[in-house]
């Protein structure tokens, strides 16, 4: 296999692959998220880059909503949420962040989760959350700390980089320096969004043992494993002893790790 490592490697199509890797623990982020957010019950809800329905599956079992809508241009995505979140208030459709399907000041809340950083025009995305949102309705989204406090991904990108350069200008630390509070709270009040906040949430991310922290990153769903499936059987060896040596195991060989994503919100200005 080509040993190259070019960015549109990066898969999203596969909901069964990324769940393991990220969904899980981007439902323990949405549960705080949501509670931060104070919408009240029987509101209209949209997730936009809905992904495998992580998002609103915690809006439907902890928000009380009356309808949750979830965008994904994914058609794999889409078509793994309608299959794993069955509810009458929910219905997921196939469309593109920057370009919404939807009608203007449709939406009690318009929520994103993990997905702002990847979307080419992350500005456009945002306008695009805010022209959907009621008059005095919430844009909230979150995103991982990449650089600072996801430690799953620092351990990773950290062994990585130390093997391979090429692999430096990949971690999504530096890729994405949006995902950091200044940068978030500017892109919303530019949305001419009100009251913008950006609040820290950590989760404790414990991994059973090597294999559960490892086996993930095998199944080519984003930046990261992506990377991995870019390797010749040998240099994933070095990567995988590499990481092993740096993880920070428990005396029962779990993981202690924690995860950090930064939380930013909004309110579309209420109209005269």
């Amino acid at each position: 296999m080509d040993d190259s490592h070019p960015l549109q490697k990066e898969v999203w199509a596969g909901g069964a692959a990324y769940e393991p890797y990220v969904g899980r623990w981007s439902r323990l982020i949405a549960r705080e998220f949501l509670s931060w957010l104070h919408v009240p019950a029987q509101g209209h809800w949209l997730d936009v880059g809905c992904g495998t329905g992580a998002l609103s599956r915690a809006i439907l079992d902890s928000a009380s909503p009356g309808t949750v809508t979830g965008i994904d241009r994914s058609h794999g995505y889409a078509a793994f949420a309608r299959a794993n979140v069955r509810d009458e208030r929910q219905r997921f459709e196939v469309g593109d962040a920057q370009a919404l399907p939807v009608e203007t000041e449709t939406y009690n809340a318009v929520v994103s989760g993990l997905v702002l950083n990847f979307i080419p025009q992350p500005q456009r995305a945002v306008a695009e959350m805010a022209r959907a949102a009621k008059s005095g309705g919430v844009v909230a989204a979150y995103v991982w700390d990449y650089a600072g406090k996801m430690q799953l991904m620092r351990h990773f990108w950290n062994a990585a980089a130390a093997l391979d350069p090429a692999a430096y200008d990949l971690d999504e630390g530096r890729r994405f320096p949006m995902c950091q509070p200044n940068p978030l709270k500017e892109l919303f009040q530019n949305a001419e969004l009100s009251d913008v906040e950006v609040r820290p949430i950590d989760i404790a991310t414990d991994f059973q043992d090597f294999d559960d922290y490892w086996l993930p990153f095998l199944g080519g769903q984003g930046p990261a494993p992506g990377y991995v499936s870019s390797l010749s059987a040998e240099r994933q060896a070095a990567l995988h002893e590499r990481i092993r040596a740096s993880l920070p195991f428990a005396l029962d060989g779990s993981i202690p790790l924690v995860a950090r994503a930064w939380a930013v919100r909004g309110f579309r200005l209420a109209r005269p």
